[in-house]
């Protein structure tokens, strides 16, 4: 594939630093749950090796991690903790929260085995711009899809809605970039195989489709907009030969990779501006409810937009 100069990939970093963040993060987490100390060195699992980091009791978290009180402390996703208290940040912080250690474990090795490549292919600000809009994404859904009536605290943890959003945005790559591949259908057809048991796995008791679903689809449309390559035999004006002009010089993108870029940044923009109005329709009650809070301009300029 001819770019119109020497095409060297860029230098992973920021997808082992994020999963390096989120090994510090549940360690962390297990510092703060302290599970000897609020259950009883009896009750908590491994408290004999781990001490302070022991976790909590089977019958509680079955796949050793903390306990819900503490991944609410310290950032998961609450839709009534967002409309009600104005913590917009949770939808940034769950993600880089996990609820097991089998569920960093494999969001872990997922990352590296996905972002890694993408990164080395498009650099890490556009593979980080979307990892993190993947998981808003996710995020966003998973809070639609929060039930707010019932009695029990509902908390959404984990870096899956980015991980999905990397996935989508894999296949979109290809989609968007379907020239300048040789084995067309042997790549998408293993895409989708991928993205296919990834998401029947979303469907076991206890783990969060709406998050996959939604960090998929913003990932996808996310590709069309960060990860378009230049089309096959574009020459840029820096490695043309001085005094030497091209009779037919190619535009850098095609016609069909513009029109999808388009679409795809009104479709996010309004998929995102709807999502946010739907979680926070309750916003003349949120509103009052943070009239003497030092965040009310913040949060006002947030919702105004669907406020009755």
């Amino acid at each position: 594939m001819a770019y119109g100069g020497p095409s060297r990939p860029w230098c992973s970093w920021f997808m082992p630093l994020s999963c390096v963040a989120c090994i510090a993060v549940f360690v962390y987490t297990m510092y703060v749950n302290n599970c000897p100390k609020n259950l009883g060195e009896d009750r908590c699992v491994f408290h004999d090796h781990l001490g302070r980091f022991s976790f909590q009791p089977r019958s509680e978290n079955s796949l050793f991690g903390p306990s819900t009180a503490t991944l609410k402390k310290l950032g998961g996703l609450s839709r009534n903790l967002v409309v009600y208290d104005g913590e917009i940040y949770r939808f940034f912080s769950c993600m880089w929260l996990h609820a097991n250690v089998i569920h960093l474990l494999t969001n872990s090795l997922a990352i590296l085995f996905i972002g890694v490549k993408l990164e080395e292919d498009f650099g890490f600000l556009r593979i980080g711009l979307l990892y993190v809009l993947s998981g808003f994404g996710g995020g966003l859904l998973s809070c639609l899809h929060q039930d707010e009536s019932q009695q029990t605290l509902q908390i959404s943890v984990g870096a899956s809605g980015a991980l999905f959003g990397l996935l989508g945005a894999s296949l979109s790559e290809i989609i968007t970039n379907w020239t300048l591949y040789t084995n067309k259908c042997v790549s998408i057809t293993m895409l989708i195989l991928v993205i296919g048991v990834n998401m029947a796995i979303g469907f076991m008791p206890g783990i969060d489709n709406m998050a996959h679903i939604g960090g998929f689809v913003s990932g996808i449309l996310l590709g069309f907009i960060l990860l378009l390559r230049p089309q096959y035999g574009y020459v840029s004006g820096p490695y043309i030969a001085p005094g030497y002009e091209l009779n037919h010089k190619k535009p850098k993108y095609q016609c069909h990779q513009k029109l999808l870029w388009v679409i795809s940044v009104v479709v996010l923009f309004v998929c995102f501006i709807i999502g946010e109005s739907l979680v926070i329709e309750h916003c003349s009650s949120f509103i009052h409810h943070l009239a003497n809070d030092y965040a009310y301009y913040y949060n006002w300029l947030k919702c105004i937009y669907s406020k009755e």
